[in-house]
């Protein structure tokens, strides 16, 4: 794993995560300005939706493993599925904890190594995975406007004069403008190493000092463009097709979130028109500066679902099991994943002259992760 992702920093990540969205859910309270219809709410709530969305939670689990499984599989004989599984929730938890979801990258190539996968693959699916992400949502995005849904949200939001339409129309395009960078990249990764190759030999002529941070770069660049080039081939291919497949699933939570807690707190709404704005929400999150998008996420989401479904004095309640289901039960799970990881270490630490257990615990050469 990256050295960046220590215990110590995971779990002071958990912390801001913990604090900043305290601060934005105590917005939403002021936002509803009626906590007697907050409490009353409370005694009333769907638990039948409820358990609907803990299994939604899961998919960042079995969803994103499947995923990961499906991009290692043609690369590594028989890789194991328990531990691709828990490469897609770590990941996930991992992302909750890191700005931008920084976190995600190097926490799901460590849970790979964990379960036997070479580096360079873990490094080439991981990769992968995130193509798979934007290739998604930039397929399904307008798939979806072409078969009519949505266009009600032309009727709701007042930003700038944009509606909600407009505003998923805008971030739409910056997913598919984004997918076909991509999809560049695969097909033609010797132009697109060149480049770098170019850009990088510019910095160092104009920042000598920096001549060994550009060779560290330089390398980078050519382990990328051999991961990448893997990939350009028939069975790559029909991989990352399956992993763009499997992408709805693995972001379920994200995606079925917002509908799912509205029936949970007794409202009903157009299954569609639910989806598309939480579609929304979940492209602005991914460029939110903060741990898990902390704040942005309780604030923007209240907001904007206030201004089409949701009664606001309900937007606390609503707000609070819409964000256990997008993150709340994996950050649970995965602290509990990674304190036994910890232990698992330094059980191995303890074990005199076994250095072959800290091998398998520390495939990376990193060393593992301790319990925070």
């Amino acid at each position: 794993m990256a050295s960046v992702l220590t215990p110590r920093f995971l779990f002071r990540g958990f912390l801001v995560f913990v604090g900043i969205s305290a601060l934005g859910y105590a917005g939403v309270l002021l936002y509803g300005n009626n906590l007697q219809a907050f409490l009353d709410a409370a005694q009333h709530i769907h638990w039948g939706w409820v358990l609907v969305g803990v299994g939604l939670a899961s998919m960042d689990w079995f969803g994103g493993g499947l995923r990961n499984w499906v991009l290692v599989r043609p690369f590594h004989p028989k890789p194991d599925l328990g531990g691709m599984i828990l490469s897609g929730g770590m990941g996930a938890w991992a992302a909750y904890l890191t700005p931008m979801n920084s976190g995600a990258g190097p926490m799901t190539i460590y849970a790979m190594r964990r379960a036997g996968v070479p580096l360079p693959l873990a490094v080439t699916a991981t990769l992968m995975s995130f193509i798979a992400t934007v290739l998604f949502f930039a397929i399904a995005g307008p798939l979806v406007i072409l078969l009519g849904a949505g266009r009600s949200l032309g009727n709701h939001g007042n930003v700038l004069g944009l509606t909600l339409y407009d505003l998923f129309l805008g971030s739409l395009g910056l997913f598919v403008g984004i997918g076909v960078v991509l999809i560049v990249v695969i097909v033609f990764p010797g132009l697109v190493r060149d480049w770098l190759h170019r850009v990088a030999g510019k910095l160092a002529r104009k920042r000598p000092k920096l001549g060994e941070r550009i060779e560290k770069l330089r390398a980078g660049i050519d382990e990328a463009h051999h991961n990448v080039v893997a990939f350009n081939s028939p069975k790559g291919w029909l991989a990352l097709f399956w992993a763009t497949i499997i992408s709805g699933p693995s972001h379920a939570n994200k995606l079925l979130a917002g509908y799912v807690a509205l029936r949970a707190v007794g409202i009903e709404a157009h299954f569609v028109d639910v989806l598309l704005v939480q579609t929304l929400i979940t492209f602005l999150l991914y460029f939110a500066p903060t741990p898990g998008a902390s704040g942005f996420a309780e604030i923007l989401s209240t907001t904007v679902m206030s201004s089409v479904y949701l009664p606001k004095e309900l937007g606390p309640l609503y707000t609070l099991i819409w964000r256990a289901i997008l993150s709340y039960f994996t950050l649970a799970f995965g602290f509990v994943v990674f304190s036994r990881w910890g232990a698992t270490r330094v059980s191995a630490s303890r074990t005199p002259g076994d250095d072959s257990a800290l091998d398998d615990d520390d495939p990376m050469g990193q060393g593992a992760p301790a319990a925070p």
